[in-house]
């Protein structure tokens, strides 16, 4: 007989075999799965692993591309063009990881991956069940982001109870049999609340979160408490008996005034050395130094400057996740604290321009779509124009400047986007020609990382120190050739360019201290380790403002 052959599977290779992190949440929603799971990537990290990230989304939703804000917060994208949850904006964040479509995944790209190969017949006429063929499904995609990776963190969303969440449940509680137990390790992070009127944490909201999970058949090895003080020994003991944990498998998850703070509450207390022992890792000691001194540093600033933002999600900082880090980000060069004004663009006209935007030391408009509050941007890139505060318009905001300068220094009244008036006798944005007969929303954008050239002596070629760049991108509407006579002789500067001369990607104006607009999405590409040149040279323009310079 012909001795079988064993074929490496996508979690091992010859030279070791990759350990699986799953993490779940009970009790509440928004605890913070992903900046605990975006914690332990930067600990383990810091160790010499190398990693792969994974977030599973409940949403029969193929992606979160046509989620409105409210609902589901920012839409990240990665460079291959993927529309992701926010989540992966943590990861990324917190390692030096370039993120991809294979690092996010929904019930809805599941099912409809079975389904299509149910349509083909790969199921030879089997009846197609959520158990195996779904969950199979799921751990294939587990498995499939493991190859050459010392671990893989994979994040559950939703809330242990949901009866969205249960398959992708059923699929990891399976996972131990097909890769060994002794490579899967469950985090549950749950919520502690110190109630007031008792004077006491109240450990019963974790202890049913706990035995719920247990009952789909996952008895988690570490859990991380979210509370706002530190638990008391006894109450780690407390949770640990009823839990059906070790002792010391109990860690505290507190509130902190800065997200980059939280690996280092967590390590200190000794989660990755509970992880590194649990998976039997041959890891390295951490080394924070590098940022421990950039958490300093945020936490004690020299100089603070005020941004206004304008924009139309701003009830839900959430929808302006990356932005706001970016922002943040721009400031540590600098040794600034940077104070965010929201403003919602649709009410700036009935509240007054100068009261919302008077003081600010930076105004910036994000991107997003639709035409609400379309006319309160376009005003405010007036008042940043006439006045000379620094103004930084990214991709809708870009779009606004272009509109703004159109109506009142081109000469183009009425000059609108074909988005917001598909009359407008001056289209200066509007759709490519390739792209007006597509009506699928979800597929019709320009996505992820394209390259750009910048203008010699341009502020663009300043700020990035070089002439290529490449940058993510996130829109449908473009900047209108048909007009670029229009803007060739006056202060606004066409400074980015596809290389081949045939997109505007960078705007700019003459004579004005710093303003700047993008087609593109720097906030993406910005790290705390990393600040993007963009919001780096904006936070100082408005620094410089501030003092009158």
């Amino acid at each position: 007989m012909m001795e079988r052959v064993h074929e490496a599977t996508p979690w091992e290779d010859t030279r070791h075999v990759s350990k699986f992190i799953f993490v779940t949440g009970g009790v509440v929603s928004s605890l913070g799965k992903g900046l605990a799971s975006a914690s332990i990537g930067h600990l383990l990290e810091s160790r010499g692993l190398t990693l792969s990230f994974l977030k599973l989304d409940p949403y029969i939703n193929v992606d979160p591309g046509t989620m409105n804000p409210y609902q589901h917060g920012e839409v990240y994208v990665t460079d291959d063009g993927t529309e992701t949850d926010l989540d992966l904006g943590h990861y990324e964040r917190f390692t030096n990881l370039t993120l991809s479509k294979n690092n996010n995944c929904t019930t809805g790209r599941i099912y409809d991956s079975v389904i299509k190969k149910e349509r083909r017949g790969e199921y030879l006429g089997a009846t197609v069940q959520v158990v195996p063929h779904i969950t199979d499904e799921i751990k294939r995609t587990i498995t499939s982001v493991a190859r050459g990776t010392d671990v893989v963190i994979v994040e559950i969303g939703g809330t242990v109870g949901d009866i969205e969440s249960l398959p992708f449940l059923e699929a990891i509680r399976q996972m131990p049999f097909d890769v060994g137990r002794e490579n899967v390790l469950y985090i549950h992070l749950t919520l502690v609340p110190f109630i007031e009127t008792a004077g006491e944490l109240k450990t019963k909201p974790t202890q049913h979160s706990v035995n719920k999970l247990r009952e789909i058949g996952i008895q988690p090895h570490i859990l991380l408490c979210r509370t706002d003080r530190f638990l008391s020994p006894e109450v780690k003991d407390k949770i640990a008996l009823f839990c059906n944990l070790s002792k010391g498998a109990v860690i505290t998850a507190k509130n902190v005034d800065s997200v980059y703070e939280v690996p280092i509450v967590l390590r200190k207390e000794g989660l990755d050395d509970l992880i590194v022992h649990f998976l039997q890792l041959e890891a390295g000691q951490p080394n924070l130094r590098q940022w421990d001194a950039m958490v300093h540093k945020l936490k004690h600033p020299a100089h603070e400057v005020t941004i206004a933002v304008v924009g139309k999600y701003v009830q839900s900082k959430e929808s302006y996740k990356s932005l706001s880090e970016a922002l943040t980000h721009g400031g540590l060069p600098h040794d600034t604290r940077i104070n965010l004004r929201w403003i919602e663009s649709e009410t700036l006209d009935q509240s007054g321009v100068e009261r919302c935007l008077s003081g600010a030391d930076g105004i910036l408009i994000p991107g997003g779509f639709g035409t609400r509050g379309i006319e309160g941007k376009v005003t405010t890139v007036r008042y940043a124009r006439e006045k000379n505060i620094p103004f930084l318009g990214l991709c809708l905001g870009m779009q606004c400047a272009v509109i703004e300068w159109a109506r009142h220094m081109a000469g183009l009244p009425g000059a609108n986007s074909t988005e917001f008036d598909a009359d407008t006798p001056y289209n200066v944005i509007d759709l490519l020609p390739e792209q007006r007969t597509i009506e699928d929303k979800g597929g019709s954008m320009r996505r992820g990382a394209y390259p750009c050239r910048l203008r010699e002596g341009s502020l663009a070629r300043r700020i990035y120190g070089t002439t290529d760049i490449h940058e993510r991108h996130r829109h449908r509407y473009e900047f209108n050739n048909e007009f670029r006579e229009h803007f060739a002789t006056g202060d606004l500067i066409l400074s980015g360019l596809s290389p081949d001369g045939h997109l505007v990607e960078m705007i700019e104006l003459n004579h004005h201290p710093w303003f700047v607009g993008t087609q593109f999405h720097p906030e993406y590409h910005s790290r705390p380790h990393a600040p993007h040149p963009v919001f780096c040279a904006f936070i100082q323009a408005a620094l410089k403002h501030k003092v009158g310079q």
